[in-house]
């Protein structure tokens, strides 16, 4: 399992000095095999050493900095996210963001086969962009909804990405490929909901659909049963249908709204369990004036963005309680959160706010995205395995 908690002076290490040094020490990588800790067995210093911070491993020496990143070893948390160029319109990438090298690095492509065409940006879209709508979900990213340059679903079937094998793998075709969607993830299993196909269909927009990534994974070791997106209790209207929606996964229900921002909105809670639709509780509707993400969907976390608060919803007292307030997160465009930490992409989508909202007092830093991108969506996921060496193309 991932690491709970990213060590907090790992991941806002981020000086030129340490980076340098770092690299300098990279560059003498030697493959010699070295025992873990003398005098015991590889496997067993394993065991001792996977109790220590991974920030301490990397920084004592090489052999315990190649160790931290082997796909034996517990994983730490990384920031991912989907960048787009600044430059070029049609210009999609994804990377993550290792916070004990404080390095960004590119992720492999996804397959060739068929071409994938995303489209973020328009000529007819003066003030905003096209949404690309991805989910986490068991340590995968996967990647649902998106627009091709023809206005047409990009996505007839989702990509699937796991950070401990590198490899990119397709799952079920959807029933109706979708954009501006609610999408969402609970207990092991994708959602989609809503959302418009190559045209507006009432019927569409008041589908769901479910997908079990467990039978995704038991079809890939050999179980025979080909996994399928299986058809959900509908919407009872289609105003779902309007914007792409983060359906947010929580004690077993997905929450969502159908409108962003302070904007007047509907709510709506999905029980997975009953495939039941329940109204959402005036309390969590009212406050909801912002993007949103569940920690490990135990507590609900949003932020206001128009003044910049960060807020965790209290189901006790129906009311969001304020957790830390900043003139950084103003104008807050996609949460994630994950071992103890906030992570919040700022207007324009050139850096990212980190909060770690299990210290007392809160703590706060920024990490700034690659020169030339923007970023576009934000997960929290373990980090890349790197079997033979630490080195990775990075930014």
């Amino acid at each position: 399992m991932a690491n709970a908690i990213i060590a907090p002076t790992a991941i806002s290490s981020t000086s030129t000095r340490s980076t340098v040094k770092r690299r300098k020490l990279d560059g003498h990588h030697q493959h010699d095999h070295q025992p873990l800790l003398p005098g015991l067995p590889d496997h067993i210093a394993q065991l001792c050493l996977s109790l220590v911070d991974p920030s301490t491993l990397y920084s004592v020496c090489r052999t315990w900095r190649r160790l931290i990143y082997a796909p034996s070893f517990p994983p730490f948390l990384s920031i991912y996210t989907l960048l787009a160029s600044t430059g070029d319109p049609e210009s999609i990438c994804f990377s993550s963001f290792d916070p004990i090298s404080s390095k960004w690095n590119f992720l492999p492509p996804p397959p060739p086969d068929p071409p994938l065409r995303l489209l973020f940006r328009h000529p007819s879209f003066i003030s905003g962009h096209l949404p690309i709508q991805s989910v986490s979900i068991a340590g995968n990213l996967v990647l649902l909804a998106a627009t091709t340059n023809r206005f047409l679903p990009a996505l007839p079937r989702p990509l699937v990405f796991n950070p401990l094998s590198q490899k990119w793998s397709y799952g079920p075709p959807l029933a109706t490929p979708r954009r501006w969607c609610a999408a969402g993830s609970s207990r092991g299993a994708v959602f989609v909901a809503s959302g418009i196909g190559s045209h507006y269909r009432p019927d569409v927009a008041r589908s769901v659909e479910k997908w079990d990534l467990g039978s995704h994974h038991n079809h890939k070791n050999g179980n025979q049963k080909i996994p399928t997106w299986e058809k959900m209790g509908p919407l009872k209207d289609g105003k779902f249908s309007r914007e792409a929606i983060d359906a947010v996964g929580w004690r077993g229900k997905l929450c969502m709204v159908n409108v962003k921002g302070a904007a007047a909105k509907e709510g709506a809670v999905y029980d997975v369990s009953n495939d039941a639709w329940e109204d959402m509780p005036e309390g969590m509707i009212a406050g909801w004036r912002g993007p949103a993400a569940a920690m490990d969907e135990k507590t609900i976390y949003v932020v206001e963005e128009s003044k910049g608060v960060l807020k965790k919803y209290d189901s006790e007292t129906d009311r969001w309680v304020v957790v830390l307030q900043s003139e950084r997160l103003r104008g807050a465009r996609s949460v994630a959160a994950g071992g103890g930490r906030v992570c919040v992409v700022c207007s324009g989508g050139v850096g990212i706010v980190v909060v770690d909202v299990v210290a007392s007092p809160r703590k706060l830093w920024e990490v700034d995205t690659p020169s030339g991108f923007q970023a576009v969506a934000i997960h929290v996921l373990p980090r890349l395995s790197q079997p033979d060496s630490l080195s990775n193309q990075r930014y």
